[in-house]
């Protein structure tokens, strides 16, 4: 029988499948009823609910993310609660249509419960994204038809 993952263990693994594309993995880290919060997201949904949800939202990302990531500068906090963690980190931004290369703040409020994420909080450097797709004609658009 193994042993289940910590709170960390289950971030590291999330951000590890990230930065190498196994985006057909990732919904697994996540059990069947979680939710995943993106409060500033410029525009698009900004709660997901449910593994199947998250699944077709990481296969829509495989289908059509321009971006290469690198994750750096990655701390881990843990909390007085034992199935939180506060997650920091870099992404190393680079957008394979216009070559720009950024780099993108991020951090993560996880929980997980049995070493499934349950939730997630997810505060990214949105516009950073944004300037290296050179798409701000397009989140424009998008805000002002919100």
């Amino acid at each position: 029988m193994s042993e289940t993952p910590s709170p960390r263990e289950v971030f590291l693994e999330l951000l590890a499948g990230i930065t190498a594309g196994r985006f057909a993995d990732l919904a697994g880290l996540y059990a069947e009823d979680a939710v995943v919060e993106t409060p500033f997201v410029p525009a698009g949904p900004r709660r997901i609910e449910g593994r199947a949800a998250l699944g077709a939202r990481f296969q829509e990302v495989a289908e059509h993310s321009p971006l290469d990531l690198t994750s750096a500068n990655v701390v881990v906090r843990e909390t007085d609660d034992p199935e939180v963690v506060v997650a920091e980190w870099d992404y190393r931004v680079h957008h394979r249509v216009t070559g720009r290369s950024v780099e993108a703040a991020n951090i993560q409020v996880l929980r997980v419960r049995d070493g499934l994420i349950v939730h997630s909080r997810d505060y990214h450097d949105h516009l950073a994204l944004v300037v290296a797709g050179d798409s701000l004609p397009q989140l424009v658009a998008a805000l002002g038809a919100a």
